[in-house]
């Protein structure tokens, strides 16, 4: 099987734990899959600043950061709410991913969302 020191995934999820303390948006339509501008044109919500903790030991293999849960966020538009981001707060998505079920959100309301967690599984050889 082929090794990958803890290290390397690190400085991946390094850069996630350093700069996505910026905010978690809950977006309508499909998964922003890396898109800023599809965030934008999509947010029903925030949480800003979201904290990302430092790397550990994944589930079931890897390496991973999680967030904390969300208590707080601010819903700004009414809508459906069907994916989150995670993202530096200008211009990059670090992550996103669906929600575990689509949401009926309103302006001026709070969300909550639980821990998130974002792993790079261990390498498997092909």
């Amino acid at each position: 099987m082929a090794f990958i020191h803890d290290d390397v995934f690190d400085s991946g999820l390094d850069y996630a734990d350093t700069f996505a303390n910026a905010q978690l948006d809950i977006v309508s339509g499909s998964d922003p899959q890396g898109t800023y501008s599809t965030v934008n044109a999509n947010r029903l919500g925030k949480k800003d600043p979201i904290a990302v903790n430092a790397p550990s030991g994944g589930v079931p293999d890897g390496r991973r950061v999680t967030t904390e849960p969300v208590t707080d966020g601010s819903i700004t538009t009414g809508g459906t709410a069907t994916y989150w981001a995670i993202t530096n707060g200008a211009d990059k998505v670090l992550a996103s991913g669906s929600l575990n079920g689509s949401v009926v959100v309103t302006a001026g309301n709070s969300f909550t969302l639980n821990s998130l967690s974002i792993t790079i599984r261990d390498v498997v050889a092909v």
